[in-house]
């Protein structure tokens, strides 16, 4: 008998599959069961995992033999999956955002806590070796004092599922979608300053978002102000004619130099890092293109070695948090 832990994977489409093979190239996990109501996901996942017992719903997973549940479902649920979860008793792995809100993503951490269950979300851009060479640069002091950080992520297409463009669904548009890679990549690399204040500018189709209960907006603009007095501006978008397929970046100023984390050649997943001073560069890090199932494989790790509730996951409250000021609910 496999003393590896055994996971259920729900929502297997092109991310839930990727993170799953990620989590079992570990050699840590097994993948114990599989949900999807697409018979064409479950197929293509039981590649991957052909000794995995497949079912369609939420409510048939969670009657599986299970250590810990992978959640890819659309953001509405998950939440409220999340938190059934750990009330039964699992560890979860959960794609982001965690909630739609600060309150439901305060929600989850306080199950996670009750239940002492190890929680972990799909911020897979602090693994990038780019960020993680940025953010020891700018612990170590090597930046100086840092004033001001600009963090970007166009993406030259839109979401491909109606559920995305529907705010009750989806939590808002693209500050959710992208814009919380950006606000949790800036306050961990700064080591979690109180976020001061928030002005923000979303647009929808080109004009600013008049009907946020219906509508989501595809272009928003946001500037923090952080304790200490760093000022941190953000950008994201969905189908902006940028001339690329995306524009990613996380460009840190400070003092004594800046560095930067910028895609390569409009890549989605060529990522490279550069330290600046005056008008030099030099690599930081080299590109790195393998790095979307990190998180993934790191939860898998901590949870085979038992980990239960991790302390930082308030830091997702936070985040959630400064989103909810971004979109000034």
């Amino acid at each position: 008998m496999s003393d590896k832990a055994r996971l259920g994977f729900l929502g297997v489409g092109w991310i839930g599959r990727h993170r799953m093979e990620a989590m079992l190239a570990t050699g840590l996990v097994e993948a114990a069961a599989i949900a999807d109501p697409s018979a064409e996901m479950r197929g293509e996942a039981a590649l991957a995992a052909p000794d995995a017992a497949m079912v369609e719903t939420f409510e048939e997973i969670l009657t599986q033999d299970l250590d810990g549940l992978v959640v890819a479902s659309p953001s509405a649920l998950h939440a409220q999956q999340s938190i059934r979860a750990l009330e039964a008793g699992l560890a979860v792995f959960c794609q982001k955002p965690l909630g739609r809100t600060e309150e439901e993503t305060r929600t989850v951490v306080e199950a996670a806590r009750a239940a002492d269950a190890l929680l972990g979300v799909d911020l897979s851009y602090r693994f990038t070796a780019g960020m993680q060479a940025i953010r020891a640069a700018v612990q170590a002091g090597e930046l100086g004092t840092v004033f001001g950080a600009d963090l970007t992520f166009h993406n030259a297409y839109g979401p491909g599922k109606p559920w995305f463009f529907d705010p009750r669904q989806s939590g808002g548009g693209c500050v959710i979608d992208l814009g919380v890679h950006l606000v949790d990549l800036a306050l961990w690399a700064l080591d979690w300053p109180d976020v001061e204040s928030v002005d923000s500018h979303l647009l929808h189709k080109g004009a600013p978002l008049a009907d946020p209960a219906n509508e989501v907006e595809d272009y928003a603009v946001a500037t923090l102000r952080l304790a200490g007095g760093t000022v941190v501006r953000l950008a994201c978008s969905w189908n902006l004619p940028a001339g690329t397929e995306a524009v990613i970046g996380a460009e840190f100023y400070g003092t004594g130099g800046a560095a930067a984390l910028r895609n390569v050649g409009g890549s989605f997943y060529d990522l490279s890092a550069t330290r600046m001073a005056g008008t030099q560069k030099w690599d930081l890090a080299p590109v790195d293109s393998d790095w979307g199932g990190r998180a993934a494989a790191d939860w898998a790790r901590r949870l085979a070695s038992g980990e239960g509730f991790d302390p930082a996951n308030e830091r997702l409250v936070e985040v959630a948090r400064t989103l909810d000021r971004i979109y000034q609910r």
